[in-house]
């Protein structure tokens, strides 16, 4: 045979595979795994929350955390075991974003359940203002230009944050307010929530 054609034939095979692989495969897989009148998931994300995502990626979150909770098969650091999760994601998690944020690396732990494992409005803003006051030896970047500091009135605001102990007291006569794009950003955080059993999530 003629080295040519030999040679042609080669490289029609290996792009058909990887198309195969890499395009047709992924598109059939989401396609099937399209929302249905009898399982309406994922939810869509409401304004505040889209706009928190929009402050998630400005904020390079991206770079330390991840949003993909990994199969029991990869042993005992499985993401499960850790309490990332309750199931793996698939496809269907990440149908209505654009982009995907599945992240880099793991510096701090994965955040696509984080919205069922703590949905505590309070904690997360606190985390942000100063990650060391929730989670001690933490070496994720304070966010405290997310936050306005203000004089105390006669009556606290009732946005204030609830600091206790030494932090109440290094503040004095002053309180912190997180600002809109806090609030967005804890909403965000809130709304991952990967718990919804889907057939294909079986292990």
């Amino acid at each position: 045979m003629d080295r040519g054609v030999f040679l042609f034939v080669g490289c029609l095979l290996t792009f058909t595979s990887s198309w195969l692989g890499l395009v047709f495969l992924p598109q059939a897989q989401l396609t099937l795994a399209q929302p249905t009148d009898s399982l309406a998931y994922p939810i869509p994300l409401t304004e505040e929350e889209q706009r928190g995502r929009k402050v998630y990626q400005s904020l390079g979150c991206i770079y330390c955390h991840s949003q993909q909770i990994r199969s029991q098969k990869f042993g005992n650091n499985a993401d499960m075991e850790r309490g990332w999760g309750t199931r793996r994601t698939v496809p269907r998690d990440y149908l209505l974003d654009r982009p995907i944020l599945l992240g880099t690396s793991r510096t701090g732990p994965d955040l696509a359940d984080i919205g069922s494992r703590n949905p505590d409005a309070n904690w997360h803003l606190l985390h942000l203002y100063n990650p060391r006051m929730m989670s001690p030896g933490s070496i994720m970047p304070a966010f405290p230009f997310l936050f306005e500091k203000q004089p105390k009135g006669e009556q606290p605001s009732p946005n204030a944050l609830p600091f206790e102990g030494a932090w109440k007291e290094q503040l004095g006569e002053f309180e912190i307010i997180p600002k809109q794009d806090a609030l967005d950003l804890v909403a965000y955080l809130k709304a991952l929530k990967k718990r919804t059993p889907l057939p294909e999530a079986k292990e």
